[in-house]
Parts: C-alpha cells; sequence; structure tokens
C-alpha cells in the first residue's frame, strides 16, 4: 500500500545518462528485498545492485550517530564506484536519520522510506494505529511529526521490535521462523491503553513486510497492515521516467561480510533476480 517517500524534487534528466547506469537499492539486510520485487514489476529492465550492510545488522539497536556515519559513508564509496543514476534507501531506520546527511555528500537523485503513517491515519476505522518498527525508527522526531500532521485525532501506540528483523532473515534464508518474538511484538502492542482496538498496523521496517503472514496469525482478523515498498518502487519510476535501460551484467547483491553466501542464501537471492552474490 501507499507510503509517505523522501525523494529529490525532480526526476534526473534522461540526457546523459548511461543505459548501464543500475538503480542502488540499500539496506542493513534483506528487507529492502521487499522493495526490489515492487521495482521489478514496475522496471523489470533495470539493472539493479543490491547492497546489504549486513555487517552493521540490526540498525535498530544503534546510535542515531552511528548510523548517519555509517550509512554515509557506505552510499559514499558506493556511488563513487558503482556510478549509480539513482540511489534508493530501502530502510525506515536509516533514511528517517541519515537522508539529510546522504544529499549533502551525493550528487544523484535518492529515494528513501518512512513509516506510512499517513496511509494508515486513512484506513483505520477504530482510530487507534500500530506501529511496529527498529528501536532506532520509533524515537525518531520524524515520527513524532508525521504523527502529528497526519494522526493527530488518532492514537499511535509504538513498539520497537528488533526480534522481528531476526525473524525475517531467517525466513528469507529457509530457517525456522520464531514466532514467539513475532506474538511477543504483537502481544506488547495489544496491553498498551486501547491496543485492543488496533485495526491497521503500520510495518514501519522494510523487514516486516515479509513476516506479514505470520503477524496477521498473531493479531487475528480485522487487522490491516501498512507499508511503503509500492510506493517507494512508484517515486522511482517517476524520478528515472523516459530513460533507456539496458542489463549488460546480471543484477547484483553484494554485502559487507560474507555470512550470506555461506548460508548459503544464493538460491533465495536468485529468486529476486539476484545471480551475481558478492562483497563490498
Amino acid at each position: 500500500m501507499a507510503s509517505d517517500t523522501f525523494s529529490t524534487p525532480q526526476a534526473a534528466s534522461a540526457a546523459g545518462i548511461d543505459p548501464a547506469a543500475p538503480i542502488l537499492l540499500f539496506d542493513s539486510g534483506v528487507g529492502g528485498l521487499t522493495v526490489l520485487a515492487e521495482v521489478r514489476t514496475l522496471l523489470p529492465d533495470a539493472p539493479i545492485i543490491y547492497a546489504a550492510d549486513n555487517a552493521g545488522l540490526p540498525y535498530g539497536t544503534k546510535t542515531e550517530a552511528q548510523i548517519a556515519a555509517r550509512v554515509a559513508g557506505l552510499l559514499g564509496r558506493m556511488t563513487e564506484r558503482f556510478r549509480p543514476r539513482l540511489v534508493c534507501i530501502a530502510c525506515n531506520t536509516a533514511s528517517t536519520i541519515a537522508l539529510g546527511m546522504v544529499r549533502e555528500v551525493l550528487e544523484v537523485p535518492i529515494v528513501g522510506t518512512v513509516p506510512a503513517i499517513k496511509p494508515a491515519a486513512a484506513l483505520t476505522k477504530t482510530g487507534v494505529i500500530g506501529l511496529l518498527g527498529t528501536e532506532a525508527t520509533i524515537r525518531q522526531a520524524y515520527v513524532d511529526r508525521l504523527e502529528h500532521e497526519f494522526a493527530a485525532d488518532r492514537i499511535l501506540l509504538r513498539h520497537g521490535a528488533p526480534g522481528l528483523v531476526e525473524a525475517a532473515e531467517a525466513k528469507l534464508s529457509g530457517e525456522v521462523v520464531d514466532f514467539a518474538a513475532i506474538a511477543g511484538a504483537v502481544d506488547t502492542l495489544r496491553i498498551m491503553p486501547h491496543g485492543e482496538r488496533i485495526d491497521t498496523v503500520v510495518l514501519a521496517c522494510t523487514h516486516f513486510p515479509l513476516l506479514e503472514e505470520e503477524l496477521s496469525r498473531a493479531f487475528g482478523p480485522g487487522v490491516r497492515f501498512v507499508h511503503g515498498a509500492a510506493g517507494i518502487a512508484r517515486q522511482i519510476a517517476r524520478l528515472t521516467s523516459g530513460q533507456e535501460w539496458s542489463r549488460l551484467q546480471p543484477d547484483r547483491a553484494l554485502f559487507t561480510q560474507h555470512a550470506p553466501v555461506a548460508r548459503g542464501n544464493r538460491e533465495m537471492l536468485a529468486r529476486y533476480g539476484l545471480d551475481d552474490v558478492g562483497m563490498l
């Protein structure tokens, strides 16, 4: 479903852009694959580099200074190396903390994502919205501003759920999902004042849509989920409208540490069209 997104104000001019220049999708782990899937639908010919800072995972337990420095440093080096036509920060935590700094450094269009509070406020019937994110995301002033602007007449209940990041990573790796972590996150929201009336939940981490089936089971019937993947893909398509595409090599997945390849994740990545796996 649609969400709020950060982006540069205008689409990059098609003139002078190398057709083989990739879109660079960046996340702390595999959560950004939910965005990649939507981008594939709209831009099937776009060359993609998917970069995961799994050596820094999880972002949600780090300080704002640590996240900002890490994200800006990594994206600075990657844009110099890969010359992308556009960078997508497919991570709520990194976007709400580091986007401003990154925009000061990079000279390419940038799309980020923030919690989809605006569409959730429009959807809720009971007026009570749950928000699941990382610990770092839920405490950001930007989330406060979104709540004030779009959900001032709603009740927004927030919970930082780092265990869901681990569960999503495990699920994509073919491992057993720890349903206790999912049930625990849901129970924490439900026992908050008015939590029994939650009918709409913002999945404020790109990892979390991977667990929508499990979350739906834990919440029970009558709860809808809102996340930003489709909206981010539409913004990327808008910013690259009119540009030519040429895929000269297989799309790549790059990691900051070797573990995903060692765990046999190549098959999973190939399902997302990422046939070349390596390290940054």
